[in-house]
């Protein structure tokens, strides 16, 4: 049994949990041995005996450790990731068993979340720490930056290219052939018809930009 943790003790990172939980009832694989988080307001939520520290503790883990990362916000997900100097850290991809993976050149990144009832189809490359949460669909030919964030029922269509850092509200939809650029936010049931400039974020259907950042 290799041994891993979360990093993010919110209700994603729970939710996590039991994505483990589900992967060890397909295979015994992993033994679940707590959360690491900088914030400590989430503690409150999970066992005591279950929260292990923040990044200073994970940075100084004496042995190997696999770790994941339930944290929705692309930059801060970044942010902590950058902050890891452990050469003890491993980052495992973890697709629940229900999720539906074509079987030709599909590429999924170390780090990568994919949550169950997802549907990835063909010719794919997502990159590394990526979140696919409940119900997403990917369609063929598409690609997805590192670090990008999809929330429940996100549908991306097919020859899709996401930049590095997008976030993706629930229910939104992308049309097919167009390209987000990085540190995008698209906002809850917004419909994505024409593409996206980086760094700004866009609502409504059909998503206009309404404010650019940093």
């Amino acid at each position: 049994m290799k041994k891993i943790a979360i990093f993010g003790a919110g209700g994603f990172g729970r939710e996590i949990e039991n994505l483990i939980v589900d992967l060890n009832d397909y295979k015994k694989e992993w033994e679940f041995i707590g959360f690491f988080d900088d914030d400590f307001s989430h503690v409150r939520h999970i066992q005591p005996n279950y929260f292990l520290g923040g990044t200073d503790v994970l940075n100084s883990w004496p042995d190997e450790l696999y770790v994941v990362f339930a944290i929705g916000n692309p930059l801060t997900k970044r942010k902590i990731i950058q902050k890891l100097n452990n050469s003890k850290l491993l980052f495992p991809t973890l697709i629940h068993p229900n999720v539906i993976k074509g079987k030709r050149n599909v590429s999924v990144g170390e780090g990568s979340l994919i949550c169950a009832g997802c549907i990835i189809t063909i010719d794919i490359i997502i990159g590394q720490h990526v979140i696919l949460n409940l119900g997403c669909t990917v369609g063929h030919d598409s690609q997805i930056g590192d670090f990008c964030s999809f929330m429940p029922s996100v549908n991306i269509s097919g020859e899709v290219k996401l930049g590095e850092a997008v976030y993706v509200g629930t229910g939104a939809k992308i049309i097919n052939q167009l390209e987000i650029g990085d540190e995008t936010i698209v906002g809850a049931g917004a419909v994505v018809s024409k593409s996206l400039p980086p760094r700004c974020t866009a609502v409504g259907i059909p998503a206009k930009p309404i404010k650019f950042h940093g």
